[in-house]
């Protein structure tokens, strides 16, 4: 059985309100996540809420991540998409949670476009 990719749902509980909330650490921790795990950022996108919060996206060949956060709350949810094997998503799963000192994450993996193999 092959797949295209894999995709890991993350919530990151109890994480350092301060953190996320500012705009820059969260996009360079983003940026970061991208690049320590193998894969070159091709575009970029951030938004700052007021009063709280941070979103933003950031798209890689075949691939993307993207964050929310939710500061009032502790709290983020991220996504980060892999197509291809050059791509270490649990890489990248674990900046971000080391960045935003998250100290109850919960990562969900779903394979993404299984396809059978004809023998």
């Amino acid at each position: 059985m092959e797949q295209f990719g894999i995709q890991l749902f993350l919530e990151l509980k109890v994480c350092d309100k301060d953190l996320l909330d500012n705009f820059d650490h969260v996009k360079n921790s983003m940026i970061s996540a991208a690049e320590v795990s193998g894969q070159k950022v091709l575009a970029e996108s951030f938004y700052k809420f007021s009063p709280l919060g941070v979103t933003g996206i950031v798209s890689v060949a075949k691939s993307h991540l993207s964050i929310h956060t939710w500061p009032e709350l502790g709290y983020a949810a991220a996504d980060i998409f892999t197509a291809g094997k050059s791509f270490s998503p649990k890489d990248a799963a674990n900046i971000l949670i080391n960045s935003l000192n998250c100290n109850d994450p919960s990562i969900t993996e779903i394979k993404r476009g299984e396809l059978f193999k004809n023998e």
